[in-house]
């Protein structure tokens, strides 16, 4: 095989090389983007589905809360039969049977309580605010985890290209050895260092394969279907200026620091709430009874109303540590906000200086693949003349794709550490990045739960369809 042939070649496996780096393949109309695969993720995620009900729950604890203020009725139905004989010695003075019906219908109703319950009222609303944020920071984690997924598709697809398209032209390059062996241009040697790096090119390609069906597996976790045909990663947003900018956002933006200060507000009614519990408490109290015989022998009718004002002074310590316990809790959720606060701005420190290395390490990988393509065909060229070996081209070839694949890892790093920074910036959500979903509406389930509506309400009834549609009935 000729000089000229064997270089044109190369050329052209290269060629097919450098496609595949660049992603420069045509895409179809059928192309899914970052877009569509964070939409499905956030309309599938069970992590999210999960932390909806908990707020659910904590929706329902308002009402709960407000219910304290109200009225409590309760019904008792009773029917009794009595047998009574009693005698002396062995002599029978009296028999007596009895079948009374007793019906009652009593009424409790708490007047005052020293303004606790109204504390709780005010604390469950807290925690309401608190597990809203959280669920942002779910939202954030699920979103992050599918770009992860969906750049680490792009990244070992172009990986399995880069290697197959590298065994191709080290395909060629063995048979142009094999060519010159065989008219004396070469030593055995030449060929089986060839056929060495053949070999690990099919063990690279192998690799490479298995970490994209690995690659695969993952974003069909996250995403709730397998990858297909996935575009090119869009253009990125605009980083942040600088590290404070950045950290300004974040403590101003962040789920986790907004969830924390809601929940030493809630401790903090909680105190307040446990201390105005030692107080009195004025309980209305109502009450109407019937009782009839069931042999039509009597009956008694009763209604009583009262006001009781009572105060529990003792219960062996239980009062006060109950309110201390309350004080240490509050005491924790505010060590709590300074040590999110200190994680986040760490968070942003860390994401912003990976940001900057792998941009920096992008630059760098694009100037040694210029250097190591101008060193191979350099090498490539005076190993014709006889002045390199087999072995300096095969090395000069190592190089070059050693240059390529740490350019593609290095592009993928980029946009990683891109949304990384978004993530701990706290502006990852599904509004934020304007995703074509029907955006999850926390205060929907909440304006209709929080005043505990009556079972035969029509805001009871709009809940049940509200539950009835998220399929939980």
């Amino acid at each position: 095989m000729g000089v000229a042939m064997k270089n044109k070649i190369w050329r052209g496996g290269r060629a097919i090389l450098l496609a595949g780096t660049l992603g420069l393949a045509a895409v179809s109309a059928k192309a899914e983007n970052l877009a569509d695969a964070l939409a499905s993720a956030y309309n599938t995620s069970g992590l999210l589905e999960q932390n909806r009900a908990l707020l659910r729950a904590a929706d329902e604890d308002v009402g709960i809360a407000v219910a304290r203020l109200r009225p409590v009725l309760d019904f008792l139905i009773r029917v009794q039969r009595t047998y009574n004989k009693a005698g002396v010695n062995s002599i029978v003075t009296s028999r007596t049977n009895s079948n009374p019906m007793a019906a009652q219908l009593s009424l409790d109703w708490l007047l005052f309580d020293n303004g606790q319950s109204r504390l709780l009222q005010e604390a469950a609303k807290a925690t309401v605010l608190a597990t809203r944020q959280q669920l942002l920071g779910f939202e954030q984690q699920v979103l992050f985890r599918a770009i992860a997924a969906y750049l680490n598709v792009l990244l070992q697809q172009e990986s399995v290209r880069l290697q197959g398209n590298n065994l191709r032209v080290l395909g060629e390059e063995l048979r142009a050895a094999q060519d010159r062996f065989d008219v004396g241009e070469v030593t055995r040697t030449d060929v089986a260092l060839a056929q060495s790096r053949v070999a690990e090119a099919r063990a690279n390609l192998v690799a490479a394969r298995g970490a994209l069906e690995n690659a695969r597996a993952e974003y069909t976790a996250v995403v709730g279907r397998p990858p297909q045909n996935l575009s090119p990663v869009p253009r990125l947003p605009a980083p942040p200026a600088s590290v404070a900018s950045a950290t300004a956002v974040a403590l101003r933006q962040h789920p986790d620091i907004i969830a924390a200060q809601y929940a030493v507000e809630s401790n903090e009614l909680q105190v307040r709430a446990s201390s105005a519990g030692l107080g009195p408490k004025l309980n209305a109290g109502a009450q109407i009874g019937l009782t009839e015989r069931l042999d039509n022998s009597g009956y008694s009718r009763d209604a009583t109303a009262s006001l009781t004002l009572s105060q529990r002074i003792y219960q062996g310590g239980a009062l006060n540590a109950g309110v201390r316990k309350a004080m240490a809790q509050r005491d924790a959720s505010r060590a709590n906000l300074l040590t999110v606060q200190k994680n986040v701005r760490q968070d942003v420190d860390d994401a912003f200086v990976r940001l900057q290395v792998a941009q920096a390490s992008l630059a760098a990988t694009s100037e040694q693949i210029r250097a190591a393509r101008v060193a191979f065909d350099g090498i490539r060229e005076e190993a014709t003349l006889g002045a390199r070996t087999t072995l300096d081209v095969l090395a000069a070839e190592q190089d070059l794709l050693d240059a390529e694949t740490a350019r593609i890892s290095a592009a993928s790093e980029r946009s990683i550490a891109l949304y990384q920074l978004l993530l701990v910036q706290g502006v990852l959500t599904a509004e934020q990045l304007g995703l074509a979903v029907q955006l999850y509406d926390p205060t929907l389930y909440y304006n209709l739960a929080k005043t505990a509506p009556a079972g035969t309400s029509k805001q009871s009834k709009d809940l049940d369809r509200v539950l009835k549609a998220l399929g939980r009935n």
